[in-house]
């Protein structure tokens, strides 16, 4: 497998993004990168998940809001995304291998007591990784995201995102970030989403995540879905969703959480107002604040 790793002056003086870089290497080799913040020794972490095509940047403003509660904070970034290396062919992503890697944040980390939360691809793979690791998990927090099967046909909204993603031939990961929030980003903030990515050669991980999803029920990972949502009817630990209001592709997705999971009963879920489909880079510091009040009180 092929990969090539941005140039660290790329990622030099991003707006509200000054924290150390943190390194691992993956069984096969890739070296993922990650934010870990707040005190090591903290007695709980939280573990936020990005989606596609965004970065760990897309976190900056949450991730001071959970430190300064006295948490620690891990902000990976996705094999082909951010500051991690990105192999370079469409074929080397698959839905597994992302499981494989972003498994070894937890292993490699020794993480426990981990408040998830996570977002658009952000859910496919850490709800699955929940599962598969419950002993180290406390709670989960859902932000626009779902978990896939391929048995209910995607909206038209998801449709044309996956062809845009296969056939237009710009492919500019900053612009997408603006479409899909409620806020005006700045150039400089739009940059930093382009940070990653020097030229197209980078971009293999971007343009192939959408055509993953699992979007008909003979997908490699429908059947490992759905044997995940009869486990979550099973999932007693607290789940709280934070979906936003002006996301026209996860709108309404939240209520097949409330209503399979024994966990999200009770639970203060809410809409977040102002919030776009990237509802961390809309309404950051405001979830982040929810995030934490819910963790005090379950």
């Amino acid at each position: 497998m092929e990969a090539i790793r941005t140039p660290d002056e790329r990622f030099e003086n991003l707006p509200g993004y000054s924290f150390s870089p943190n390194y691992l290497t993956t069984a096969d080799g890739l070296r993922m990168h990650y934010v870990d913040e707040g005190p090591k020794d903290a007695a709980e972490v939280v573990l936020c998940l990005h989606g596609e095509p965004s970065w760990s940047y897309l976190y900056r403003t949450m991730i001071p809001v959970f430190a300064k509660a006295g948490h620690r904070v891990i902000a990976p970034d996705l094999i082909g995304f951010g500051k991690s290396d990105k192999p370079t062919e469409q074929s080397d992503y698959t839905y597994a291998k992302h499981l494989d890697w972003t498994e070894e944040i937890l292993t490699q980390l020794d993480l426990k007591n981990i408040t998830l939360f996570c977002q658009d691809w952000g859910g496919l793979l850490g709800l699955r990784l929940a599962l598969m690791h419950e002993d180290r998990f406390s709670r989960i927090v859902a932000g626009n995201t779902i978990l896939p099967t391929g048995d209910v046909k995607p909206n038209d909204a998801f449709l044309n995102w996956q062809k845009f993603s296969q056939t237009s031939p710009a492919f500019d990961i900053g612009r997408i970030l603006q479409q899909a929030t409620v806020n005006n980003l700045s150039d400089e903030i739009v940059a930093a989403y382009d940070a990653p990515y020097p030229d197209d050669s980078y971009k293999a991980g971007a343009r192939i995540f959408p055509s993953l999803v699992p979007t008909s029920p003979d997908n490699p990972q429908s059947q490992n879905n759905r044997e995940a949502w009869q486990a979550y009817t099973k999932w007693e630990k607290p789940f709280l969703t934070l979906f936003s209001d002006s996301d026209p592709i996860m709108k309404g997705m939240e209520k097949i959480f409330q209503k399979m999971i024994p966990g999200c009963q009770g639970q203060p879920h809410d809409i977040i107002k102002g919030g776009g489909h990237f509802l961390q880079e809309d309404k950051g510091e405001e979830i982040a604040e929810k995030v934490v009040a819910f963790m005090k009180s379950s």
